[in-house]
C-alpha cells in the first residue's frame, strides 16, 4: 500500500519547514522535538487513579507513573516501557498512551522512565527496566488485593528493553504476554526495509544509528541485550504480540523476530500496519488505522489476562 497521506502530508510540511530530524542536533535538542508533539496528539481519557512513583533499583529511584481507569475493574498490571531510542521519552510524551491503554485493556498501567542514553549508556536503561519488572512482579501479587496477570509492552527502543528484560528474568518474572510496537530487535542496517525506507519518513537510518552511536559501544551492538535478534535461547520467553509498520526501517527484523520467537516455541503473532510508519502508537487520536491497532491490542491483552 502507498504510505498513508496523513504522514506522507506532514513529511512535506517538515521538509517545506527544514524542520531537522532526530538525528540532526544533540540529544537536548532530539527530546525536545518529541516533546513538542504532545499537545498535537492530543489527550488521554480520564482515569480514576494517576500516581508518580519511584521505584527501588540498583542504579537510583527510577521514576514512573501507574494509571488505574477504574479501582473496582482492574484485571491486570500492564508495564509500558517508552521508545524514543534509548535517548528520547517521558512519561508526559506516552501519558496520553498509557491512560488509553488502561482504560482499553482494563488493567493498571505502570509507565516506566528508565535512565536515558548518552548520559546513562547500556546497560543501565536495561537494568532500569528489570528491575522494574521485578518490582511488578512483586505489586501484582500483592498491590491490588489480589494477584493479577502481568503483561510487559512496549514501543521501539522500549519494546527492546522490555523483550531482553523479560529473556533475563524468565526464571523470576512470571508474564502471560508481551505486546511489542515496532520493536528493535538487531543492529543490521544492511537489511530490506533499512534500504527501502532510509529516508523521508519519521525515523530514518541515519536517526537509527545515531541512537545506536549513544546507546552503546559499537562492539556492543550485536550482544543479545541490545540485539535480541541474535539471542540463542528464547524458548520459554512470554508469549508475543508484535506489530510492526509497513513504512519503517524497523519492518524487517521486528517480522524475523517473531520467526525466532516461533522457531523457540514461543506462541506469537506478528501484525502488519499498512501504510503506517514508525511512531504511529501516538497517533491514535489523529489516525482511525493507528487507533485500530491500539484497539487491537488492547483486546489481546484483555484475552491474555482472562476478561474477555
Amino acid at each position: 500500500m502507498a504510505l498513508h497521506p496523513f504522514i506522507a502530508n506532514q513529511m512535506a510540511l517538515s521538509r517545506a519547514a527544514h524542520r531537522p530530524g532526530l538525528s540532526a542536533g544533540s540529544p537536548a535538542q532530539a527530546r525536545a522535538l518529541v516533546a513538542s508533539a504532545r499537545g498535537t496528539l492530543g489527550p488521554g481519557p480520564a482515569v480514576d487513579d494517576v500516581t508518580d512513583l519511584a521505584i527501588p533499583a540498583r542504579g537510583g529511584p527510577v521514576p514512573a507513573r501507574m494509571y488505574v481507569a477504574a479501582r473496582d475493574d482492574v484485571h491486570g498490571l500492564l508495564v509500558y516501557v517508552h521508545g524514543g531510542g534509548w535517548v528520547c521519552g517521558a512519561l508526559d510524551d506516552f501519558d496520553a498512551l498509557a491512560r488509553t491503554l488502561a482504560v482499553r485493556s482494563r488493567c493498571a498501567v505502570l509507565l516506566v522512565d528508565y535512565r536515558l542514553a548518552p548520559e546513562h549508556r547500556f546497560p543501565c536503561g536495561l537494568h532500569d527496566v528489570e528491575d522494574a519488572l521485578s518490582w511488578a512482579e512483586a505489586a501484582r501479587k500483592s498491590g491490588f488485593g489480589r494477584e493479577l496477570p502481568l503483561v510487559v509492552a512496549g514501543d521501539s527502543a522500549g519494546a527492546n528493553l522490555a523483550t531482553v528484560a523479560l529473556a533475563n528474568l524468565s526464571q523470576q518474572v512470571q508474564t502471560c504476554l508481551q505486546c511489542l510496537f515496532y520493536p528493535v530487535t538487531d543492529c543490521d542496517m544492511a537489511r530490506p526495509s533499512y534500504l527501502r525506507y532510509a529516508d523521508d519518513l519519521p525515523l530514518t537510518r541515519q536517526d537509527m544509528a545515531w541512537f545506536f552511536t549513544h546507546y552503546a559501544d559499537r562492539q556492543d551492538w550485536t550482544d543479545p541485550r541490545i540485539a535480541p535478534l541474535r539471542h540463542p535461547h528464547l524458548a520459554g520467553s512470554a508469549p508475543a504480540w508484535i506489530a510492526v509498520a509497513e513504512f519503517d526501517v524497523l519492518h524487517d527484523e521486528g517480522v524475523l523476530f517473531g520467526e525466532h520467537l516461533a522457531r523457540s516455541g514461543v506462541p506469537v503473532e506478528v501484525v502488519e500496519v499498512a501504510s503506517l510508519a514508525h511512531g504511529f502508537v501516538r497517533l491514535f487520536n489523529l489516525l482511525p488505522e493507528a487507533d485500530a491497532v491500539i484497539a487491537a491490542a488492547s483486546a489481546r491483552i484483555r484475552l491474555a489476562c482472562g476478561v474477555d
